[in-house]
């Protein structure tokens, strides 16, 4: 239990933190709508007994008041009808609130250092995670929380009344209520819960799998692995399927036992008013108020149901998305440095997640405000690494890391199937239609836009399809033109670019970055050119750094692959 209190803790804090009124507010209502609903049983079979009683002789019948009890019917259905309008608004409005910044602070969780990469090579997972696990955790107030609290209080007024007609039938009354309404539930989950993992794994797979299929289906077919993969598919629904069998067994289970439940305190609250009533301690009018409400209070429970069978469904959830919500919580914005100066780095060591071999080993770097820096080696020798540290994508394992607030340009150009607008709204979405234009002159993009039909709101296919290479490598950069940030991080800007392209990029980008500092991964001569300094990664180490005007910087920028 401390392992599932661990994993709902941050999902219950957000909860309350972001919606607490709302989420108390709708508690009320529901509680409202069936302390109503029961109390308008009750009377009623008060009422109508009583009536019944009154109409055996002229003298009580003259005498029975009918209004007060009437009007007290009337006004028990508007506070039900209402509290219940209520109750819907409230919990729902609250609880899709706090669903769309649990959203939120996942995605923000699953950008922190080292998540957005390893979430790279399993893409689908995010959007199970901010689709399917949120969605599933809507079951913990609306069909966990809410409805035990409201049962639970149910049965201790149902006990107050019952208890007034004498203290064991109340006291049994509630005890039998608690124990049976909670308990049957807690059972039912308990033997759900396998079953609602299973099903929602099951699902889980169906959809990666479907989308597979969809996505490479040109690949499927040319490795003859399409039926293989169908059949994925069916033995992925196959395996939902008989999941959810179970659990319809469950539900049927726990249906039958709240019958019983329903049943026996029925039972047994008609043998006791009736004593009562034997023994004149009660009247029959109120023996009937008693035996209703003894019925009535038993539905509170049968609300538990649902959320007993999803109970599984909803902790797997809480257990995947709790650990990112930590992550949010706990980040940190790297420490600035000292004035005058980007970033400065002392004796860092960094691995990558999941790794035992160090990506950086005792680096010592600094980088005045306003210079640029280039950082060269062979692939794998550390460049990208020292840039994911610098823009805090990579923590350090030991030394400390300065650095001013940067924006990282990494290889691959992240283009999304929206507008050009869309595509640019990401780095700045407080951007004006000037500033957008302006950014798209700097990248040397703007005649391309100006001229396709729809201009800066051309539709791109998925993954910026519609835009050639330099295109979509020009996009990037006006995206980066957009993040007014003290310090850019370029990892091989021009990569895959002719030659004319790519020094016109480096010429914009040059020009650009006045004014700010600049640290570029490159193995291309023509990038470390634009540059003050020149450091060289060897395994993970800096093995040498020259600036512009020494030999040593001639030496190291003729090492490199020519324009």
């Amino acid at each position: 239990m401390s392992r599932y209190a661990a994993d709902l803790k941050p999902i219950l804090r957000l909860f309350f933190a972001e919606r607490r009124r709302a989420l108390l507010l709708g508690a009320a209502l529901s509680a409202a709508t069936v302390m109503a609903g029961i109390a308008l049983l009750g009377l009623s079979g008060w009422f109508i007994t009583a009536t019944s009683l009154a109409g055996l002789s002229a003298a009580a019948a003259i005498t029975f008041d009918v209004f007060a009890p009437s009007a007290g019917i009337r006004l028990l259905a508007i506070i039900r009808t209402v509290a219940r309008y209520g109750e819907r608004l409230a919990t729902h409005d609250a609880t899709l609130g706090v669903l769309t910044a649990l959203r939120e602070r996942l995605f923000r969780g699953f950008a922190e250092a080292g998540a957005a990469r390893a979430l790279s090579r399993r893409p689908a997972t995010l959007l199970f995670r901010l689709t399917a696990d949120i969605d599933a955790l809507d079951s913990l107030y609306l069909r966990i929380l809410v409805p035990a609290a409201v049962a639970v209080g149910a049965a201790l007024a149902a006990s107050v009344v019952l208890g007034i007609m004498h203290p064991l039938f109340g006291l049994f009354s509630g005890l039998f209520l608690s124990g049976a309404g909670l308990g049957l539930p807690l059972i039912a989950a308990r033997a759900a819960r396998k079953h609602a993992r299973r099903r929602a794994h099951g699902i889980e797979a169906l959809r990666s799998r479907t989308i597979d299929l969809v996505a490479g289906q040109t690949d499927l077919l040319m490795a003859g692995r399409l039926a293989a993969q169908s059949s994925a598919i069916a033995a992925a629904d196959h395996y939902a399927g008989r999941a959810d069998d179970r659990l319809n067994r469950v539900e049927t289970g726990l249906t039958f036992g709240f019958g019983l439940v329903s049943t026996l305190l029925l039972t047994a609250s008609l043998l006791a008013v009736a004593a009562l009533a034997e023994t004149k301690a009660i009247t029959p009018p109120v023996a009937a108020l008693g035996l209703l409400v003894a019925f009535a209070a038993v539905e509170p429970f049968t609300a538990l149901r649902r959320g007993a069978l999803e109970l599984g469904r909803t902790l797997l959830a809480a257990k995947r998305v709790a650990p990112r919500l930590a992550a949010a919580e706990a980040s940190e914005p790297l420490a600035a440095p000292l004035s005058g100066y980007a970033f400065s780095l002392a004796a860092v060591t960094a691995f990558h997640e999941n790794s035992a071999v160090p990506a950086l080993v005792g680096i010592d770097l600094t980088l005045p405000q306003g210079e640029r820096l280039a950082v060269i080696g062979s692939s794998g020798a550390g460049k990208s690494s020292l840039l994911a540290l610098l823009s805090g994508e990579l923590p350090a394992r030991a030394g400390t890391v300065a650095a001013v607030t940067a924006t990282l340009l990494t290889q691959r150009t992240e283009l999304f199937e929206d507008s050009l607008r869309g595509n640019l709204a990401l780095a700045n979405p407080d951007a004006s239609e000037a500033r957008l234009r302006e950014a798209l002159a700097a990248a040397g993009l703007l005649g391309d836009v100006e001229a396709m039909p729809r201009g800066i709101d051309t539709l791109l296919g998925e993954g910026g399809l519609g835009l050639s290479g330099g295109q979509s490598r020009r996009l990037a950069l006006a995206r980066l033109f957009l993040r007014d940030t003290p310090l850019w991080l370029i990892d091989e800007p021009t990569e895959g670019l002719d030659g004319a392209t790519a020094r016109n990029v480096l010429q914009r980008l040059s020009k650009m970055a006045a004014g700010r500092s600049l640290v570029i991964a490159t193995h291309i001569r023509r990038e470390a050119a634009i540059a003050d300094r020149i450091a060289v990664v060897e395994g993970g180490r800096i093995s040498e750094i020259s600036r512009r005007g020494e030999a040593a910087f001639e030496k190291v920028l003729d090492r490199l692959r020519p324009d």
